[in-house]
């Protein structure tokens, strides 16, 4: 069984660049992924397979990612509500989202396409560099579906990709 030192040290980037890329704002990155290893710290010891540790780090990040959403949620609720004035929303304007950067949007875009069954697990092979075993395992599929899975996602998004830039498209 790992310490928690180890998977501190060695999964840091890994959970970090998970919180990021399940779309935690900037400003809380740091608090989500603090969270996140305050659950793994006080639940390693609950890790049965070892060898799947990729895999259980980030269904703890998924959850903490969840919970994170409901609070944001429940904190935007209380404050429209507690005073009844309207409160200036903390979502990024129009404008602001405009300048971001041309690529992610493509990729946001095209991903977008995709069911969600097969964008998370495109994300997780493609864009968290796990196996297909460790995502299956993430995911909680058999193995067999998430190969397919895999590859159906895949097609699906050089589909999406060609038909932009039939389009006009550019990258």
């Amino acid at each position: 069984m790992p310490t928690f030192q180890a998977v501190y040290e060695e999964q840091f980037d890994f959970v970090w660049t998970c919180v990021q890329r399940l779309g935690v704002d900037a400003s809380a990155i740091d608090d989500v992924v603090q969270d996140a290893f305050i659950v793994i710290h006080g639940r390693l010891h609950t890790l049965q397979q070892p060898e799947a540790l990729r895999s259980w780090i980030y269904g703890v990040v998924r959850r903490t990612v969840s919970t994170y959403y409901r609070a944001k949620r429940t904190r935007a609720v209380v404050s429209t509500t507690a005073d009844g004035m309207e409160v200036e929303s903390p979502e990024p304007t129009p404008y602001d989202v405009a300048q971001t950067n041309s690529d992610i949007n493509l990729l946001a875009k095209l991903l977008a396409e995709l069911d969600e069954p097969r964008r998370e697990l495109l994300a997780l092979v493609e864009l968290y560099e796990m196996t297909v075993p460790e995502a299956a395992a993430a995911l909680d599929i058999p193995i067999n579906t998430a190969y397919s899975r895999l590859r159906k996602a895949r097609l699906a998004f050089e589909a999406a990709l060609a038909r932009h830039d039939a389009g006009g498209g550019r990258r």
